[in-house]
């Protein structure tokens, strides 16, 4: 079997659980969902014995490690083993540490495992954002029903970066997006219409936008209209009316507007449902 065609191994290394070089792994490879790879995961590494053992598997078989060591002297022993084994390393947490510390002039603690002491709020995030890089775009809409928030809205409305921004405070999201001359998915009128946002944009904005991703991508024949300014309008009357259809979805115009303000607003909404004094509303701020 070939370099190319063989499954290929990622081994991740950390004295503490791991968890934070598992998730940065995880979403990094949706950007390689044509490899097949299968991850080995040793947590609480805190001797040398262990690093070179781990080293030595790993230059056999020319795997790939990625590493999180607080222990700035285990850092300094992984360093020391991919060039004596002459296997590729990445130091994730290493570069943050030097930064860090340079920056308030003080040294790291070097205590491993101290995010996850008192931390369940930790893995509720990296769940909430595992599930939502997994519903991106429409993705996997049997299990709309687990999301804590769903986005709708047509194309370059901002759902996937108010996703990943909503995700990261734990909350797990799909978007889904509405495509004109395409019905709305079933699901959508299946699952509790208090979690459905829509988001919208005014019409010299979103032309913008679209200009500019065609001239990063190269426009071909297949998008041609993609930034036609009488498309675009009616894309977005479509798109408010499928809107005033279903008046329980709060809408938000996200034009000029930064990702973290859109998202605060979404939050306090959701905070009122859960202290029973949701209102629906619609906001074009």
């Amino acid at each position: 079997m070939t370099q190319a065609n063989k499954r290929l191994k990622i081994i991740i290394i950390s004295d503490g659980t791991g968890e934070t070089a598992t998730a940065l792994c995880r979403a990094v490879m949706t950007q390689f969902n044509d490899k097949d790879v299968y991850f080995t995961r040793y947590k609480s590494v805190r001797t040398i014995e262990q690093i070179e053992a781990i080293f030595t598997e790993a230059a056999i078989h020319h795997d790939l490690i990625i590493y999180t060591m607080v222990d700035n002297k285990l850092r300094q022993e992984v360093e020391a083993s991919a060039r004596k084994n002459h296997v590729r390393a990445l130091d994730l947490l290493g570069p943050a540490l030097t930064a860090f510390s340079n920056y308030f002039d003080q040294e790291p603690i070097n205590e491993p495992g101290l995010l996850h002491q008192v931390n369940d709020d930790y893995f509720n995030r990296v769940a909430a954002m595992e599930f939502t890089l997994n519903h991106d775009d429409g993705r996997n809409l049997e299990s709309l029903h687990l999301a804590d928030v769903i986005l709708v809205g047509i194309s370059r409305t901002s759902k996937t970066p108010l996703s990943v921004y909503l995700s990261q405070h734990g909350i797990k999201v799909v978007n889904v997006p509405l495509v004109m001359g395409t019905p709305l998915p079933k699901q959508l009128s299946e699952v509790d219409q208090r979690k459905i946002f829509g988001l919208t944009i005014d019409v010299d904005a979103l032309r913008e936008i679209r200009k500019k991703r065609l001239s990063r991508l190269g426009a071909d024949r297949h998008t041609g209209n993609y930034a036609d300014h009488a498309k675009v309008i009616e894309e977005l009357e479509w798109a408010n009316g499928v809107f005033e259809e279903n008046k329980r979805w709060p809408v938000f115009n996200v034009t000029n507007k930064a990702l973290e303000e859109t998202a605060a607003e979404i939050m306090k909404l959701l905070n009122m449902r859960k202290n029973n004094i949701f209102k629906q509303k619609k906001f074009n701020g």
